[in-house]
């Protein structure tokens, strides 16, 4: 397999249990400049909202080899109304149907919604040329885990091992480098924190 990017939502992939948990502050983020935000702040406001923009990431460096930050990412998003902020400062995203607007727009990606749709007719896709960013809840960072609910996160989901079952996929929130890069987790497993909607696409090579 074709080895894929990785990229985390936050830029001190080192240091995401930290900024997750609030141990450390995002505008402490060593590396925040290297997101694209204007500043520390603009940083800290987005880093715990962008990880659609960390899966785009992923999938434009591996299939248009170009690697651009995921705050600027956010603000082309933003302009399709992909996000939206609200007077008080929360912001409502990702939203999905501007969100494939945008990418097929910008960057002529060939995408769908998909809900209602069990991660196994997702799986029967992947060695057909599509690879899937898929709701999960974050705390699929610890498998053996019961999350509260399903959904409320997004990871990239770009391969399978069919002798045993399992996707194989990034996810931009993961605490260790395991929990990361090419994290495989069983069919199952996978649909406990699995909210069955997402958005697939079509590689170049389909």
């Amino acid at each position: 397999m074709t080895t894929v990017p990785y990229f985390a939502q936050f830029e001190s992939r080192d240091r995401i249990l930290d900024l997750i948990s609030g141990k450390l502050d995002p505008t402490q983020d060593p590396k925040w400049h290297l997101s694209g935000a204007v500043d520390p702040e603009e940083y800290a406001h987005w880093s715990s909202h962008i990880c659609g923009m960390a899966c785009l990431k992923m999938h434009l460096a591996r299939w248009q080899n170009r690697i651009i930050p995921t705050i600027d990412l956010m603000r082309q998003c933003r302009e399709y109304g992909g996000y939206v902020e609200g007077e008080d400062g929360t912001i409502k995203g990702l939203i999905y149907r501007p969100f494939i607007t945008f990418i097929q727009e910008k960057y002529g990606l060939q995408a769908e919604l998909r809900e209602h749709t069990p991660i196994e007719e997702i799986y029967d896709l992947l060695d057909l040329g599509y690879v899937y960013i898929a709701s999960v809840h974050p705390s699929i960072r610890k498998p053996d885990a019961k999350p509260p609910k399903q959904g409320g996160h997004l990871v990239y989901v770009f391969g399978k091992n069919s002798e045993r079952q399992e996707l194989i996929f990034h996810n931009p929130s993961g605490h260790t480098s395991a929990t990361q890069e090419q994290v495989h987790v069983d069919l199952e497993t996978f649909s406990r924190f699995y909210a069955q909607r997402g958005i697939l696409i079509k590689t170049e090579k389909n």
